[in-house]
């Protein structure tokens, strides 16, 4: 009897015990929560950033920690006082799993807009999440990017969408000179292109997928163009392992290396395997992207050099590619000139 009575005091007490351990631990990590984003917004307060949102609100009992962060947004001057840059969002919520308490999860959900110097940017999403890991410090080691069916409005640029975005960025802070300090993927189907920019292959990219490392030091300075400077003058490049495009007719897959030239413009060099390249070069033509002429003559030469699949499939063909002085050229023959990048 007294054995009987006993089990049904552990089976009793038992899961009352479990009850409160979990109370307590959710309270803690709660707290923690709380504590980590105020010191994060003193941080960008004192950083020049001012950051407005309703009261926090913790939740998430029993299976996790949340912070709920109503009506937030985030803004700072720029050297025109004039202007501003910011974000706002309806609701931010940050989420701490308490199985998981090394990984943070923030979610974004509702209307959000982005303000830059001279455009504003509304967009929402199905799913907007960001994943880092804790503790994160000012430099995270690693930021992970989900989102779902984005859609966005830019100023007589239409209304540009993404299906289904992935983007990963993996940091090494103490990173010297010749040694990779970011790592960077990204996956996005069914882009559907602004309006305001050039299309010459279809308003629509099915596919974008790449992968890259930059290499070089930390920038430093004020201004970003005294940042791409010190980047530069250290060895800096980008590395594109893998790029791949299908974009109306054309399917490309690439690799890369590019750097600054004196003009703080892109330079480089890198190879390409093409499929679909002479729909491409039509397209390309009939848009006014490169002259007619240019077209017949990468097309032949390509016509050269491709090669037929056994399995009857479209002739591809790998070319070798240089961009110096803005000017994207495949074996000496310029295919198009790319617009100034400007350094603020």
């Amino acid at each position: 009897m007294r054995r009987g009575r006993r089990w049904w005091t552990i089976l009793v007490v038992a899961p009352l015990v479990l009850l409160a351990a979990d109370t307590l631990y959710w309270w803690f990590a709660a707290r923690d929560l709380a504590r980590g984003f105020a010191a994060w917004e003193a941080y960008a307060q004192g950083t020049g950033w001012s950051a407005r949102h309703a009261a926090p609100v913790r939740g998430g009992w029993p299976f996790s920690a949340t912070l709920e962060l109503s009506g937030i947004s985030l803004a700072r001057a720029t050297s025109n006082a004039q202007e501003q840059m910011s974000w706002s969002a309806n609701r931010l919520l940050l989420r701490v799993d308490l199985a998981l308490p090394t990984q943070l999860a923030v979610s974004v959900e509702g209307q959000q807009r982005l303000q830059l110097p001279g455009a504003e940017v509304p967009f929402t999403a199905e799913r907007f999440r960001l994943e880092l890991p804790l503790p994160a410090g000012v430099w995270p080691e690693s930021v992970a990017l989900a989102a779902e069916n984005l859609h966005a409005t830019i100023p007589n640029g239409g209304a540009p969408a993404v299906r289904s975005l992935h983007a990963r960025a993996d940091t090494v802070p103490g990173a010297q000179p010749g040694e990779s300090a970011l790592s960077l993927a990204l996956e996005a189907e069914d882009l559907q292109l602004p309006g305001g920019m050039s299309r010459p292959l279809g308003p629509r990219l099915a596919k974008l997928e790449a992968e890259g490392l930059l290499n070089g030091p930390v920038p430093t300075g004020h201004t970003p163009a005294e940042q791409a400077t010190a980047w530069r003058d250290g060895g800096g490049s980008l590395e594109i392992r893998r790029l791949a495009v299908n974009w109306g007719p054309l399917d490309l897959t690439g690799t890369a290396t590019l750097a600054l030239d004196d003009q703080l413009q892109p330079m480089g060099a890198g190879s390409a395997r093409l499929v679909g390249y002479a729909e491409t070069m039509d397209g390309l033509a009939a848009h006014g992207v490169i002259s007619r002429s240019a077209a017949t003559a990468t097309k032949a030469v390509l016509s050269l050099l491709a090669h037929a699949p056994d399995d009857g499939g479209p002739p591809d063909v790998e070319v070798p590619l240089t961009l110096q002085y803005r000017t994207l050229s495949m074996r000496q023959v310029p295919l198009l000139r790319l617009p100034e990048l400007d350094w603020p």
